[in-house]
């Protein structure tokens, strides 16, 4: 088994959209716009030899505001523009009490079963309290992207930096380490 990266999507990989005010996630490929360092990020962490997956909560599906179509398509664009092995959605919302909905770990121990995954030594990347929650209950290190909209996250992140391109030395020396005492 090795280790892996989770990435939640929104936030993290692709700006937030704002919608009355608030943060909200891309309904169609053309509001998908990458973070800056997403790209370079993410093919740092490849020359690790780690899966990359991303996972993310789409309860817009499920409450009617867009399409499996719509979702489907911007994952392919996303898949087209990152070195990322797959995509997993929840589609759901709140009150289907659906095991795959973050903070639920359902989406990570279901790709780790697949991809022999060890959690243990994984991580988990998100920008809200949901994302650090569901690694911690998956059993994964977690480093919680700082933004403007989450100052007031309380789910205790291993760590807290204010980039993704922050994110991957935290990563890269956990690897070297591990590598180096024989780890993986």
């Amino acid at each position: 088994m090795r280790p892996a990266v989770f990435l939640d999507r929104d936030g993290v990989l692709n700006r937030i959209v704002e919608r009355d005010g608030k943060p909200a996630s891309p309904r169609t490929p053309e509001e998908l716009v990458l973070v800056d360092d997403a790209a370079r990020t993410l093919a740092d962490l490849k020359t690790l030899g780690l899966p990359l997956f991303v996972v993310t909560n789409q309860p817009d599906i499920r409450r009617g505001l867009m399409s499996d179509a719509a979702l489907d398509a911007i994952h392919a664009q996303l898949a087209a523009s990152l070195p990322v092995d797959e995509i997993v959605a929840c589609r759901h919302d709140n009150a289907d009490a659906c095991a795959c909905r973050k903070p639920k770990p359902g989406l990570l121990t279901e790709l780790a079963a697949r991809h022999g995954t060890d959690l243990t030594a994984s991580w988990m990347i998100g920008d809200q309290d949901r994302d650090v929650e569901c690694g911690r209950a998956a059993g994964c290190t977690t480093i919680l992207l700082a933004r403007n909209y989450n100052s007031g996250v309380k789910a205790g992140a291993d760590h807290t930096v204010a980039s993704l391109s922050q994110a991957a030395p935290i990563i890269m020396d956990a690897v070297r380490k591990r590598t180096n005492s024989g780890g993986f």
